[in-house]
């Protein structure tokens, strides 16, 4: 998957476009022509860089949330949440949930993207998101045989799903904090 062609600014834009698209008119309705027509490129170029509409999709969605989980390390888990959701942008997150609540229909209907998600998107955010908890074990916080471990991206990504459809409020960084302390770190013992 040679990239080389492309600047980092160009395939930015690139990204951009794919995720306007998508919030537009959604996965089903994205096609490649016109992801090529917004970005004045060619379908060679996108399926020479991307290979299909599905690694284009999850590498667009990679490349607009980086992780923060390796550059955290305030020498607490509880200092490391709090710097993580210092990251929240609270009208991105609402823009980003929207989109994903899209993807997660379209994934029932498209296995494909939803393997390109896991391989791209999904597993190297659970592997950031392990380290992040692992060093709280390591520091002696969290104890290595807690069950709880293994459900805190599940605990995380059910707030983002249950917020809006049990309270109609849009998933915010108040939120996001208060759920982190009232559930997530009390279920790690910390």
């Amino acid at each position: 998957m040679a990239r080389s062609r492309l600047t980092p600014e160009r395939e930015s834009e690139l990204y951009a476009a794919v995720l306007d698209l998508l919030r537009e008119v959604g996965y089903d309705a994205l096609t490649m022509d016109a992801v090529a027509a917004r970005t004045h490129s060619s379908k060679a170029t996108l399926y020479r860089q991307w290979g299909s509409k599905p690694e284009l999709v999850a590498t667009a969605l990679r490349h607009n949330k980086p992780s923060g989980f390796d550059r955290i390390d305030t020498g607490s888990l509880r200092g490391d949440f709090q710097a993580l959701l210092e990251l929240v942008d609270d009208c991105q997150m609402e823009k980003d949930t929207a989109l994903m609540r899209g993807l997660a229909h379209a994934v029932h209907t498209h296995p494909d993207l939803h393997q390109a998600l896991r391989e791209l998107l999904i597993e190297p955010e659970l592997n950031g998101f392990s380290e992040f908890l692992n060093r709280a074990v390591r520091r002696g916080e969290v104890r290595p045989d807690n069950p709880a471990l293994d459900f805190v991206p599940h605990m995380l990504i059910g707030a983002l799903v249950a917020r809006p459809l049990i309270d109609d409020q849009p998933v915010d960084r108040p939120f996001l904090t208060s759920y982190v302390n009232a559930v997530v770190l009390p279920s790690l013992g910390v």
